[in-house]
């Protein structure tokens, strides 16, 4: 991981030619000059030069998503990534959090990496939601007034259905054209397994493999992003340790496939395990990504429908993944593809963004909303977890409802030949 020294080079390629500030959100929301790309950059800059992290300063840090839609505007290849990821460590190391920020941090770094502790809330969340209380808690305004971070986990949640394990290897139909390791994830694993399933049976149609270790765990995506440096290197370990063997690692989670693709810089002073994880790295390939370079083979069938894409910004911006995703929707017959306004513009998930700063996290949800609705889908596709929660909420806020599915669902349903009514019905 960069190193805090290393920051004034960094932090010296800003120009601070403005190309950046529209495609910020939170610039583009509140139009402060303290809360766009460079406007960080120059906080960074005053801190680097001896300036003691205040609580305004880390205020603006906090309020950065983290999509990187900056890194992708840049003419001069500033590495926003990299700045804003060792800011975070050093906001999280230098700036006392108020204990109701200590708590709500504590408790979401405590559940949200472990698939067994998520695994836990299955099933009252789902006794919960199916009771109708969900409707009665949110209309008391209970939650909102205690902590709206609170309130934000509450509307966030899905109804999670039933979650079959996939077995530790899905062998290939026909012809083996690869093996592969798979990831599984933590909350695409327990809140949306039907992703996974999708997922493991789209490679296996196209001729893979599919290893998916059983002791594999959290990536370390949610730590890496928000400044929890040595809790994201253990998650780092462990993951390599898990997928060593395998060719390809296969992700189709934006976030965990980003940060899988940084252990290089992460572990990069660990004599130990630089290497290996630097190996793991270039192994890593969203799962839209790896598809397309591997070519399709298994025969598509129709799926009537009219579908909008969603760019994941950990997919689009950190990872430059934007025309395969596409590239296999239009693979699929009778599959209309709209595009959504503004797509460079995150939603406002970003991570545990719309835990921790649920305001603005809601007015992007209900921009990108807008968006969505505007294109007169009826189906969202995204390509994260975080992101069709987040989509979803916002449009419910609106009283509207809209079926969401992930790139490999829409890919199954072809491939099994399931039509329009395997999707909408997800």
């Amino acid at each position: 991981m960069t190193a805090p020294e290393e920051l004034p080079k960094l932090i010296d390629d800003c120009v601070h030619c403005g190309f950046c500030l529209p495609t910020c959100p939170t610039y583009v929301l509140w139009g402060e000059e303290m809360d766009s790309p460079r406007g960080r950059i120059h906080l960074m800059k005053q801190h680097a030069e001896g300036t003691p992290l205040t609580p305004s300063m880390a205020g603006h840090f906090d309020a950065c998503l983290g999509c990187m839609a900056c890194v992708t505007s840049c003419p001069s290849g500033v590495q926003y990534d990299r700045l804003i990821e060792v800011t975070r460590a050093q906001v999280e190391q230098e700036h006392p959090r108020t204990r109701g920020e200590r708590a709500i941090r504590g408790m979401v770094f405590a559940l949200f990496p472990y698939p067994r502790r998520l695994r836990a809330l299955r099933g009252p969340l789902r006794a919960y939601r199916r009771s109708g209380l969900d409707r009665a808690v949110r209309r008391t305004g209970l939650l909102e007034r205690i902590s709206p971070s609170l309130a934000a986990m509450e509307r966030l949640a899905p109804a999670p259905g039933r979650a079959p394990r996939l077995p530790e290897r899905v062998a290939a139909r026909g012809d083996r054209r690869a093996t592969v390791g798979m990831l599984t994830g933590c909350v695409q694993r327990e809140f949306f397994p039907g992703v996974n399933a999708a997922t493991a049976r789209v490679l296996a149609l196209e001729g893979c493999d599919v290893v998916v270790p059983r002791h594999q765990g959290c990536c370390g995506a949610l730590s890496l992003h928000s400044g929890r440096a040595d809790e994201a290197r253990a998650f780092a370990r462990r993951t390599v340790e898990a997928f060593e063997g395998v060719d390809v690692i296969v992700v189709n989670a934006a976030g965990c496939g980003s940060a899988m693709k940084e252990y290089a810089d992460l572990l990069s002073g660990d004599p130990a395990w630089a290497a290996r994880a630097e190996a793991l790295g270039a192994r890593t390939r969203d799962l839209a990504e790896f598809l397309v370079e591997l070519g399709p083979r298994a025969e598509r069938h129709p799926v009537p429908a009219t579908v909008a894409y969603h760019d994941a910004c950990h997919l689009s911006h950190a990872q430059g993944v934007r025309a395969q995703p596409r590239a296999l929707l239009a693979g699929i017959p009778g599959l209309t593809v709209r595009e959504i306004a503004d797509p460079e513009i995150c939603c406002g998930s970003a991570g545990t963004y719309n835990l921790f700063q649920p305001e603005a996290a809601g007015e992007l949800g209900d921009r990108k909303a807008e968006n969505v609705r505007a294109t007169g889908a009826e189906l969202l596709v995204a390509a994260n977890p975080g992101c069709s929660m987040q989509i979803a909420a916002a449009l419910r806020r609106r009283g509207e409802e809209i079926a969401v599915a992930h790139t490999a669902e829409l890919l199954d349903a072809s491939l099994r030949g399931l039509g329009r009514a395997g999707v909408l019905t997800q």
